[in-house]
């Protein structure tokens, strides 16, 4: 029997006796189908955010970091699919979720003329020790595969957490900011000879740890600054 009928074969086996589910409603999945069925990913509360026109996500950075454009990629909410999927990708190690985001954000990004000139993509770091429990950075992988989109360079080696902060679920935008004044540092081992920066997060609400990775980013020199998360808050 042929490596690839055999694999074909193994593959409906596995299907039938662990059958692949949706992350949003835990129906089964169908061939064609990934992390979200049909009717989850029609479903999925998209910002339809791009790098032209002003946005929620820009307003909530006026007057606070001289940042040239930023986005949001969905909606978050207390309750529904967004905030499920964020969950099994932070806390319950499935780390393609990141993946199947990045991928689809970055084929809406990709023709994108204002993300033409991105040099690197650089996501949001975790604290040493909080990425060897998790394992990876929730981030990392969505940022990659927008990376890959826009044809500019994945860097997780610029920006260093130095401060280990805890969750900031339940804190207000000041406790936020005191929570990560501080928190971020340049690797000084690190090539900066770049100029345009996509800084990526997962959740955006106050804006306080997108400011604090900023104004550490803008200890360089000429440096232009965009951001971008797979989901954001809406405020008010």
């Amino acid at each position: 029997m042929k490596p690839k009928r055999l694999a074909k074969i193994l593959n409906v086996i596995n299907n039938i006796l662990l059958p692949r589910v949706c992350f949003g409603c835990n129906t089964q999945l169908f061939r064609g189908e990934r992390i979200l069925c049909t009717v989850c990913r029609h479903e999925m509360p998209l910002t339809d955010h791009n790098y032209s026109d002003e946005n929620a996500v820009d307003r909530i950075f006026y007057g606070r970091i001289p940042i040239k454009k930023a986005a949001s990629f969905v909606f978050f909410s207390k309750n529904g699919t967004v905030k499920n999927l964020l969950h099994w990708l932070k806390y319950k190690n499935q780390e393609q979720i990141g993946a199947f985001f990045g991928e689809w954000c970055g084929a809406v990004l990709e023709q994108d003329e204002n993300l033409k000139t991105v040099d690197v993509v650089i996501p949001v770091p975790l604290h040493r020790k909080k990425e060897q429990k998790r394992g990876y950075n929730q981030v990392a992988l969505f940022a990659q595969k927008v990376a890959e989109s826009i044809g500019a360079e994945f860097r997780d080696d610029v920006l260093l957490r130095v401060v280990n902060t805890k969750t900031q679920t339940k804190k207000d935008r000041h406790l936020r900011w005191e929570n990560t004044a501080n928190a971020f540092q340049l690797n000084p081992d690190a090539d900066k000879s770049f100029k345009h920066v996509l800084l990526v997060d997962d959740v955006i609400t106050t804006g306080a740890t997108i400011e604090s990775c900023s104004s550490t980013l803008f200890e360089m020199n000429n440096v232009t600054l965009s951001v971008l998360s797979i989901a954001m808050v809406p405020q008010g």
